[in-house]
């Protein structure tokens, strides 16, 4: 079999298991997991070996792009404080706790345990977002979880690079150098990701053409993780803050028949690419067990021992800070309910992963590394654990929390915000008309279709009638014009706290839609 082959039923295996999980609503990371596992448990399949650089560069950074774009600005400020608790303390606490037990119930030397400690200390944005996706916190814990998973990465790297360091030079890193390169690392991958979000911005106000669009999209994630990594700073927060940048201005950016182009193709990247690696996950734990020497047999002891760990830290660190952060907001009776939701949906996934298999393989002496394989199978082996175990069990966590959202509390929004938006095309159709703008008879027609959207009615309804006469010119533009006071009453109603990220790109989507249904003139 050769690679291109292989790659290819992998794909294919990932897709299908992926769609199955959709279907059958169940975590495609969990399962694609599990699958992953199943398969390579197979005697007469070959041994999976990935190297870090398909990781790292080659799926990474789309996926944390992807990540970072849903991250809305305005709930992002609203939870900057707990993000940077759990960022920066959590992250430590975290990988001084994994370090030790490791150091106490495994093979590893202290070194060697700091480093899977480092490796294991943040969440992963990727498998975060992907299972946030099927489930409907309210907008504020969405966000929290997604951002934490997402900026803790800097912290933790930091950590693994200090980490790696004193492991293949064999002394110790002081705390003002670990200092000066964590500032190094964050702060310059800022300073690339804005940058470069800066200047994809300068293009795509100056591109109309769909397809240059699509490769604008595509490469900018890879962009800021290359010039970020080349400079020596970190390439995850440079895709971070271009994510976070870009996905807040970008639909001010480009018109409707390209927003919807980019999100399909985007949409059809990330989900190849989060299911490819997931079963990736899954499919190589047995061949790094096979790799492990006689002292290291009773790995299983020790993936639990650090899974157990993992949990446990994180319970323990969000449980006081959600109890500050509600007693400071002055929110009565302490509740259970959001921290325990917030802790069991700390799961790891591709970020430790990517990180273990970068571990050099020898140190700066040409000796072998001790103890790698090992701490890449308890790496691998945790990272399969929280998912299989947080995966399937976060949904009814959260049902079991009650602090999910109703499906009748987002119709109820978005009837709300729809309503807000035919209003605002009556108004506009109104001062229309006042200055004899348009022809009355397509001016009735508009009207009739907003005023049975008031009613509930469908929306398509008023296009169906649109004219085949040469007035349907004209229609094409009144309707345009109607369609732009229309977002610009969504972008009003976001932006005074009225309505959710969500609501909001949901119907700048069906905007988006009914816009491109209009043709060309």
């Amino acid at each position: 079999m050769t690679d291109i082959t292989a790659l290819l039923l992998l794909v294919a295996f990932a897709t299908l298991v992926a769609t199955g999980a959709r279907h059958w609503r169940i975590p495609a990371p969990s399962l694609l997991v599990v699958g992953g596992l199943l398969i390579g448990l197979l005697p007469w399949l070959p041994d999976v070996q990935v190297t870090p650089e398909v990781i790292s560069v080659a799926v990474l950074p789309p996926l944390l792009y992807a990540s970072a774009e849903e991250i809305p600005w305005r709930e992002l400020r609203m939870v900057w404080q707990p993000v940077t608790v759990l960022a920066f303390g959590l992250v430590l606490a975290t990988a001084a706790a994994v370090g030790a037990v490791a150091s106490a119930i495994t093979p590893l030397n202290t070194t060697m345990a700091f480093v899977l400690g480092a490796v294991l200390a943040s969440t992963d944005p990727v498998a975060v977002t992907a299972l946030g996706r099927k489930i409907a916190l309210p907008p504020r814990i969405q966000v929290l979880v997604q951002s934490e998973s997402l900026f803790n990465d800097a912290t933790s790297l930091v950590l693994f690079k200090v980490a790696v360091g004193a492991a293949i030079a064999a002394h110790a890193v002081t705390l003002p150098a670990a200092g000066g390169q964590f500032l190094l690392l964050g702060g310059g991958g800022a300073l690339v990701g804005g940058t470069v979000a800066g200047a994809v911005a300068l293009i795509r106000r100056r591109t109309e053409d769909p397809i240059l669009e699509t490769v604008i999209a595509l490469v900018t994630p890879y962009a800021a993780y290359v010039l970020a990594e080349d400079l020596h700073t970190s390439g995850v927060t440079a895709v971070v803050v271009a994510g976070v940048v870009l996905g807040s201005t970008g639909h001010k950016l480009t018109n409707a028949t390209i927003r919807l182009q980019v999100h399909a193709v985007y949409g059809t990247v990330v989900f190849l690419l989060e299911s490819v690696v997931f079963a990736l996950i899954g499919l190589e734990l047995p061949s790094l067990v096979s790799e492990l020497t006689v002292g290291e047999y009773y790995w299983p002891l020790g993936v639990l021992a650090v899974a157990a760990t993992v949990i446990a830290v994180r319970l323990l660190g969000v449980l006081p800070l959600s109890a500050v952060m509600q007693r400071r907001r002055g929110n009565g009776a302490v509740t259970w309910r959001i921290p325990a939701v917030v802790s069991w949906a700390g799961t790891r996934g591709v970020m430790p992963l990517a990180a273990a298999l970068s571990i050099p393989l020898a140190a700066d002496d040409g000796s072998p590394l001790p103890h790698r394989p090992l701490v890449l199978v308890l790496t691998t082996g945790v990272v399969v654990f929280t998912l299989v175990l947080q995966g399937f069990t976060l949904a009814p966590v959260v049902r079991w929390s009650k602090i999910a959202l109703e499906p009748e509390h987002t119709a109820r929004e978005e009837a709300r915000a729809r309503a807000g938006l035919a209003k605002a095309g009556l108004d506009r159709l109104d001062e229309l008309e006042a200055v004899e703008a348009a022809p009355v008879a397509l001016i009735d027609q508009l009207r009739r279709g907003l005023l049975a959207r008031l009613d509930q009615a469908d929306a398509d309804q008023a296009d169906d009638t649109a004219p085949s006469s040469p007035s349907a010119t004209g229609y094409r533009e009144l309707r345009r014009t109607v369609i732009a006071a229309e977002t610009a009453t969504l972008q009003r109603l976001y932006a005074d706290n009225h309505i959710s990220d969500l609501t909001r790109r949901r119907l700048q989507r069906k905007l988006d839609l009914e816009e491109a249904g209009l043709g060309d003139e």
